[in-house]
């Protein structure tokens, strides 16, 4: 887990606008930071490292291959690196290595077999950038699931000549010369709706996010970049409904615990010390129970506990740990603690984020980062195993729904939705599901879609209208948990778990992203998952074989925070006051400051829209901390 940087410029200072970049994402890699400036042309590149695998000197960045051609920057890990080193080895394309470290594999094998085919060999999450000196070309790449960031756009200099840079967060390219981007309004109003900025956009014009599982050529500095996919989570998923399981279900339930046996071992592997998050739910406890198993000794555990016993659900991952016999470390917070922590959010997190389990997932990781360098974690299980009440409530309502010729709802929708207050709750809700021409339409509107239109708040902005919000498998079940992944899953929880895991250069390893363990659970039917009420059921059958049933068989509480109730009380609320009455981002005409006022003195006396009021308070302060 690292930080990558780098620019294509020959007009500017290239040392030290690379360091100024490299110095802003100083908690990415506090352990050593290297920069490669490319004599012949302008291309810079930075690397700020957390040493993870070969702690060495052989493991520094940018590193260039054995024969000068390719140099790489990268940020990740490849977890079958070794296997990668053998078959170089074996094949005669590396008859010696300079060190152990998978950065080394890498560039090696990119030479070898090409970009391309190295990364449908990989397993890992990375973001990289390599820079072929024959050929002149750059390349991007990031992980199929989107684990690791990675930015990219072209910025203009002091002679509005503009040039290309890239980096593992937006925050960093800041520190470019002539960097002036606008906030993109419409990211911003895809925020105020979704809490998260969906990729490919970013908050700044012109910067994008590059797409998970793909690669971005760019075969001269001005040119315009190509972008095209290795690996695809729709492909997979659509593969996995085409080419069914056939076997039983307790079949099934083995092969799933052994591919998920075998990417945890494989994320076990670092020359540093390695843990694991545990709370009292499902997943993370499974993950627990087979590191445990495949340890000698006790494993590092950690979890966070509240002094709200409504709240808290430490107690129960402390059983779990007890009858584990892991090494465990519990932290229990205090509501000044976690709202003192709101404001120093902005740092870490270089856009908006409204996802107020952010504020656990930063402490989780300070706390872990006490004792170890690597910690594991059980998401995934939620989006690929039917773990979400909306999943089963959006479904059954869609089963009946569906019943009616989409036509004649369609018709009564329009007309609904032409009646006087047709904007009121029920009848904005009414008129939109009755629309709906899928599953995902209708969960759209269940889970974002507010009264409250985006619009209003963001003054010159638009939405991605729900009529075009597809799905792409057959299986309703399955197409809402493709939508969350592709979506949910990518830019609010993988993007909060990086961040925060780097707030304290902590790096979060989630091994149900594994190549094989993915694509074997969308082959999976939705029984194997969910049946009878009883959610990712086969997550479950694997975990009672090290927990006993009764100490799980209770709701989930998870890393849930009590911000509704701090918005209405003491200094969180004199602070929310403060901000949504004063808006920068109104003053500089990028939010309606009546409708914010509006909004904020509704959710006082009616107490509703709370995301949105969160979500305004993130982006206020965002918005602040970056105009200093």
């Amino acid at each position: 887990m690292c930080g990558i940087a780098g620019f294509y410029n020959e007009s500017f200072d290239r040392e030290n606008v690379i360091r100024a970049m490299m110095d802003r994402m100083l908690h990415r890699g506090p352990d050593a930071g290297s920069t490669w400036l490319d004599p012949s042309s302008g291309w810079t590149f930075g690397h700020r490292r957390l040493s993870i695998i070969d702690l060495s000197e052989s493991g520094t960045q940018p590193m260039v291959s054995a024969s000068g051609r390719f140099v790489i920057t990268y940020n990740g890990e490849i977890y079958n690196h070794k296997v990668l080193r053998e078959r170089l080895v074996k094949e005669g394309r590396v008859t010696e290595f300079r060190g152990t470290s998978d950065t080394e594999v890498l560039v090696e094998a990119i030479e070898a077999y090409g970009l391309e085919k190295t990364l449908e060999m990989s397993k890992g999450m990375f973001g990289l950038a390599v820079y072929d000196r024959q050929e002149k070309v750059l390349k991007l790449a990031r992980d199929r699931a989107g684990e690791k960031p990675l930015y990219y756009g072209f910025i203009k200099d002091a002679n509005d000549n503009k040039y290309f840079a890239f980096a593992s967060d937006c925050a960093v390219l800041t520190k470019l010369p002539g960097f002036h981007q606008a906030i993109d309004r419409k990211a911003l109003a895809n925020y105020m709706t979704y809490k998260f900025i969906p990729t490919p956009m970013s908050i700044y014009e012109g910067i994008y996010k590059l797409e998970p599982g793909s690669v971005l050529t760019l075969k001269a500095p001005g040119a315009e970049p190509e972008i095209k996919s290795y690996w695809s989570m729709r492909e997979a998923a659509r593969y996995g409904e085409e080419h069914p399981f056939k076997g039983s279900y307790e079949e099934a339930r083995d092969h799933l615990e052994a591919l998920l046996t075998d990417a945890i071992r494989d994320q076990m592997c670092a020359d540093v010390p390695v843990g694991s998050f545990l709370s009292g739910g499902i997943d993370s406890p499974l993950v627990s129970s087979l590191m445990q198993k495949l340890s000698d000794k006790p494993i590092h555990t950690f979890t966070i506990g509240y002094d709200d016993p409504k709240i808290n659900e430490a107690q129960f991952a402390k059983e779990i740990s007890e009858h584990l016999g892991t090494d465990h470390t519990e932290l229990s917070l205090t509501e000044h603690e976690m709202r003192e922590v709101i404001t120093k959010l902005p740092y870490y997190f270089s856009e908006p984020m409204g996802d107020s389990s952010v504020i656990s997932t930063y402490f989780v990781s300070k706390l872990a980062r006490s004792k170890v360098t690597v910690s594991l974690s059980g998401d995934t299980g939620d989006e690929l195993f039917c773990g979400y009440s909306r999943y089963w409530q959006t479904g059954a309502m869609w089963e009946k729904l569906s019943k009616v010729p989409g036509a004649l709802r369609g018709a009564a929708g329009s007309i609904l939705s032409r009646l006087p207050g047709s904007s009121s709750p029920f009848l904005y809700k009414s008129w939109n599901t009755l629309k709906a021409e899928n599953v995902n339409q209708l969960k759209e509107m269940i889970q974002y879609r507010r009264v409250q239109d985006a619009e209003k708040i963001v003054i010159g902005a638009g939405l991605e209208k729900i009529d075009s919000i597809g799905a792409y498998v057959d299986d309703i079940y399955a197409a809402m948990q493709l939508n969350d992944i592709e979506t949910y899953y990518l830019d609010d929880c993988l993007y909060k778990v990086d961040r925060a895991g780097m707030a304290f250069s902590l790096e979060n390893r989630i091994p149900m992203l594994d190549k094989d363990f993915v694509e074997f659970a969308w082959t999976l039917p939705t029984e194997f998952k969910y049946k009878d009420g009883v959610s990712k059921r086969i997550l479950r059958d694997i975990l009672y074989k090290y927990v006993p049933r009764e100490m799980l068989e209770r709701p989930k509480q998870g890393f849930w925070i009590p911000m509704y109730k701090w918005l209405l009380e003491g200094e969180t609320f004199e602070y929310t006051n403060e901000l949504l009455n004063n808006m920068k981002l109104a003053e500089d005409g990028l939010v309606n400051g009546g409708e914010v006022k509006r909004v904020w003195k509704e959710f006082q006396e009616n107490k509703k829209e709370y995301q949105l009021v969160f979500n305004l308070l993130i982006a206020e302060q965002w918005y602040r901390k970056t105009a200093d």
